[in-house]
């Protein structure tokens, strides 16, 4: 694993966080007996978040496809009947864009988890609309995959549609098998106040979390430093003790020493109807030192102007946050 760090470490694992995690990944997917699964996630990817032994052990059925296509996903769904998936949110995108040719329809309700970046609030509705019972979950390599997930509380369904794809975009609490999950001042080493606004770094502690990495002591010990592990996510915690990232450390933008979420900012750009993706970045600034600049993919068909989206967003942001330029691009998807 690299991160955004771009520095690469082995992760050991030892037997007992995978199993755990495998066991935890059941119960928070509430499979029942024989789930389908649909390998739309790589098993590369930390061992497929450890959903091989969660499917194997559960006599489930195992649906492999050699490329994330959308009109391929939507024939294995209606062929073998899928009841789970996971992806990243880029996935459910491809989902949401295919054209009416290639979907097909589904003989039943799907769970999909993404990890990854927070989906856009526009992406978690369309997958509602679609059909999708969409989970929100995190963790990284280090934890085996996923160690927290968005658990949905049925009060939550009597808000609109907006609010529910904001509920939907927090990280969570911790999965039954971790210890404990906190958002703490890494200076401090203190727990942030539960106020959904004080950002700390969200850290993990317990028994699926990694060993270490592989011959390098420094990095561990950085890692581990205060008796938690540091994931390097900035985030807050809300009153109700669920967390929500707000950005990588290494990617918050500080222009004239304001911090800025680039995922803030690239959540108000999904929400343009215009919009397929957008990515958000630190541009060197003379004067404020960083300002945000976006690189946006447009939707088939579509046509927008650089001023058209920065007038959006300061619809939708204070001011200081909005991009200064945009580029209009495809931009690269894994």
């Amino acid at each position: 694993t690299s991160g955004t760090t771009g520095d690469p470490k082995g992760v050991v694992y030892h037997h007992r966080g995978a199993y755990l995690t495998a066991l935890g990944n059941v119960l928070t997917g509430d499979m029942g007996r024989h789930p389908v699964y649909l390998w739309t996630l790589p098993m590369f990817h930390c061992n497929g978040w450890c959903f091989p032994w969660s499917i194997s052990v559960n006599a489930g059925t195992h649906v492999c496809l050699r490329q994330v296509r959308a009109g391929h996903i939507y024939e294995l769904m209606a062929e073998h009947g899928v009841t789970h998936l996971c992806g990243a949110p880029i996935v459910m995108s491809t989902l949401l864009n295919a054209t009416e040719s290639e979907k097909k329809p589904l003989t039943r309700t799907a769970r999909f988890f993404t990890a990854a970046a927070p989906p856009p609030q526009a992406v978690l509705a369309g997958m509602k609309a679609a059909g999708f019972e969409v989970t929100h979950l995190y963790g990284l390599t280090e934890t085996y995959g996923p160690a927290a997930v968005n658990e949905w509380h049925d009060d939550w369904d009597s808000l609109d549609s907006g609010a529910q794809a904001q509920m939907k975009a927090r990280q969570g609490v911790r999965y039954l098998v971790l210890e404990n999950l906190d958002v703490i001042d890494p200076d401090s080493m203190q727990p942030v106040p539960r106020d959904g606004a004080t950002m700390g770094e969200v850290m993990f502690r317990g028994n699926v979390v990694m060993k270490g990495y592989l011959k390098n002591k420094s990095a561990s010990e950085k890692a581990f430093h205060g008796g938690w592990f540091h994931s390097g996510d900035l985030g807050v915690r809300h009153p109700d003790g669920y967390i929500q990232l707000k950005d990588r450390s290494k990617d918050i933008i500080i222009s004239g020493g304001e911090n800025i979420s680039s995922i803030e900012v690239e959540d108000a750009l999904f929400r343009h109807p215009k919009v397929r993706a957008a990515a958000v970045v630190a541009a060197p600034d003379d004067k404020w030192g960083e300002t945000p600049c976006a690189f946006v993919e447009l939707k088939d068909g579509e046509q927008a102007t650089a001023q058209e989206l920065i007038e959006w967003t300061r619809q939708h942001l204070a001011h200081f946050k909005c991009p200064r330029h945009v580029v209009f691009c495809e931009l690269p998807k894994t």
